[in-house]
């Protein structure tokens, strides 16, 4: 993580963490989704000392997740974690700090520091600085860098950070000034952004906007619901910021009274059977752009810059490949023709 390496995906388990068999299911689930990352809520010894029997069934690294108790963090990198994320506003005993980082040390993993805007205060009142009157994603930037810093006394530097907010201009804010100040690795994420399609909104514009402005190492989709959708939302960001490749990009219009086709359906159609168990998505030797369009304003432009496309007409459509027009098609072949040449790839 960090330097030049790919930014990378991240969620968190939402099961308990001491129900093994469930929690090991949903994280192969996962691992088939392309999680990198999966970080567990450690409430409690039981959830600290499943870390070892889980680690030895999955095939990607843990982050433990630790609040209010360092002999939490203790046990969790004794029982094999990979990473532990501390919370600057709970965990400030700097004695126990000490113990964590030594046996950080001794186990030659990272410690993130996990700042959120809910639980800002309890290092932030450490900070000379925050004893003025600051705002909420200041007091982030604050309490990250003080608490980086005492790592660093302690000659620790395998840190990375993270400042979330659960509304989107103070995390954005944040994670701009932090990253004129230091040059950590920096987890991006939104927290507690809702809902699905109400996280989609804010995660897409706040983690897009900073990984566009090229900040950011990892990233995970904050979302009251499905750790899936949390992953899938992710790789939709990173696709959409150019930072990786689909294997497969729908291009379609947004219809209006121009529109000659259905394309509502045949786009619904089309993704549904690309998705399916058939697994044809994943059989692509390389990323493949397909445009379904219905009018003769954009249609045959959008369908020619992409590898294969249709633009509609009234009661007929153009297919197109490789920017050639190839032949007429009746509106109800343009699934199977698409996916005839989608299979070609």
């Amino acid at each position: 993580m960090g330097g030049g390496t790919p930014v990378s995906v991240q969620t968190m388990t939402k099961t308990p963490t001491e129900d093994i068999r469930a929690t090991v299911r949903q994280i192969h689930e996962l691992e088939a989704l392309g999680c990198q990352i999966v970080r567990f809520a450690i409430p409690r010894l039981s959830s600290a000392q499943a870390i070892a029997p889980i680690k030895k069934q999955i095939h990607i690294p843990i982050e433990a997740d630790i609040h209010f108790n360092p002999k939490l963090a203790l046990e969790s990198i004794k029982s094999g974690a990979d990473s532990i994320r501390l919370n600057p506003g709970n965990v400030t005993d700097k004695e126990a700090i000490k113990e964590i980082v030594k046996q950080a040390k001794a186990k030659h993993i990272p410690i993130r520091v996990g700042v959120n805007s809910g639980s800002v205060a309890g290092w932030a009142k450490r900070s000379t600085a925050s004893r003025k009157k600051l705002e909420v994603w200041e007091e982030m930037v604050q309490a990250a860098l003080a608490y980086s810093q005492y790592l660093e006394s302690l000659k620790f530097r395998d840190i990375m950070v993270s400042l979330k907010a659960s509304d989107v201009p103070s995390t954005v804010k944040a994670y701009r000034k932090i990253a004129k100040l230091c040059d950590y690795p920096l987890h991006l994420g939104v927290t507690a952004a809702g809902p699905l399609e109400d996280s989609i909104v804010k995660s897409a514009i706040g983690i897009g906007s900073l990984l566009l402005d090229g900040i950011g190492d990892t990233i995970r989709v904050s979302i009251t619901g499905s750790p899936h959708d949390e992953v899938r939302t992710a790789y939709q960001i990173l696709e959409a910021a150019g930072l990786r490749k689909p294997k497969l990009e729908i291009i379609s219009c947004p219809t209006c009274g121009r529109c000659e086709i259905n394309v509502v359906k045949y786009v619904t159609q089309f993704k549904k059977l690309v998705n399916s168990k058939t697994g044809l998505t994943s059989k692509l030797r390389r990323p493949v752009k397909v445009a379904i369009m219905g009018c003769v304003v954009n249609g045959p432009g959008e369908a020619k810059e992409a590898d294969i496309g249709v633009a509609g007409g009234r009661g007929f459509a153009f297919l197109f490949k490789h920017g050639q027009k190839i032949r007429q098609i009746t509106p109800g072949k343009i699934i199977t023709s698409l996916v005839d040449e989608l299979n070609r790839f």
